[in-house]
């Protein structure tokens, strides 16, 4: 039988949501909120006559990580995508309200604000976006979820983990950049529009969503670690975002606004002088900007070990 620490250092990419969640955490913290034994499903798939999850592919939970309390939120791609709907979302949304209240307690119980003794939320995103069977309660949820980020900042501070197989995409994609920090495995994408959504609408020749290749240059954790898009490139392990995360939680609040890829009028500044860049140039190809930013063999960086990758990457320059 494997030991905790040789199934923590398994394949993030492979592992479900449940198993996500649970190996983040220290060995035995971890307790799961609304489980499957409640019997919480959709009301609206059984009406379409979809089958149900009984954890309607959200899982919650609660543990510690070296001590400190964590709220842990994992989507999972095999229900339906990781599409979120009216429970899943309300699960989400409430492990926010869970964690600021615990705030609201620790903060009082110990002023000086230890940080150690304060929580955190860490969420693992597998999703396509908002569930289509239930598009109104799952665009509602979406809304309510950004609001309770947004309550949690300067507080709880949230991160955002993606390296699973269905990625993230549609409306699920700007509540993970709107987190204090972004973790990303290169297998981990990040999109508002799935490729195979792009292909639909606009053509092959537009772009080719069975190009692997090209799919992970546009939406890729490369990619998205040399746009800025995400603050931290791991290996494709559960032990190693549990170790970027370890290395985070140590941070005192105020420093971890400085991995933030949105909410000032600065990084808004930094976003519209990147978007004038690619507009004047007209690349066509993500290599085209890699290049541009200093690397200096843009064609191998799909094929570099991470650690050469990380220690080779020029990343994006975004001054206004």
């Amino acid at each position: 039988m494997k030991t905790f620490d040789e199934i923590r250092g398994r394949s993030f990419y492979e592992a479900g949501a449940r198993e996500r969640a649970k190996y983040l955490l220290d060995e035995g913290s971890f307790r799961e909120l609304a489980p499957p034994n409640l019997g919480l499903t959709s009301p609206h798939l059984p009406v379409l006559g979809e089958a149900v999850s009984f954890d309607d592919g959200a899982i919650t939970a609660v543990g510690t990580i070296n001590s400190r309390p964590v709220f842990v939120i994992s989507q999972e791609g095999r229900f339906i995508g990781g599409a979120v709907g009216e429970v899943g979302g309300a699960k989400i949304a409430g492990v926010f309200k869970l964690a600021l209240d615990l705030y609201d307690k620790a903060s009082a119980k110990y002023p000086g604000g230890e940080t150690q003794k304060l929580p955190a939320v860490v969420y693992s995103f597998e999703t396509g976006g908002v569930r289509l069977h239930e598009a109104n309660a799952g665009l509602l949820a979406h809304a309510e979820i950004m609001e309770w980020i947004q309550k949690c900042r300067g507080k709880v501070p949230v991160f955002s983990l993606v390296g699973s197989k269905v990625g993230c995409f549609g409306g699920m994609g700007f509540i993970c950049v709107a987190t204090d920090a972004v973790i990303m495995s290169s297998l981990g994408r990040i999109g508002l529009t799935g490729p195979e959504v792009i292909e639909q609408e606009m053509g092959k020749s537009e772009f080719d969503s069975s190009d692997r290749a090209l799919v992970y240059r546009t939406t890729g954790g490369r990619h998205k670690y040399l746009m800025k898009d995400c603050a931290f490139l791991v290996e494709d392990s559960i032990a190693a975002f549990r170790g970027q995360l370890a290395e985070l939680l140590k941070k005192p609040y105020e420093e971890l606004s400085q991995y933030r890829v949105i909410g000032s009028s600065d990084l808004v500044e930094k976003q519209l002088a990147l978007v004038k860049l690619v507009a004047e140039m007209k690349p066509k190809d993500s290599r085209d900007l890699w290049a541009y930013f200093g690397n200096r063999e843009p064609n191998r960086i799909p094929e570099m070990e991470t650690e050469e990758f990380l220690q080779s990457a020029v990343r994006a320059r975004t001054e206004a």
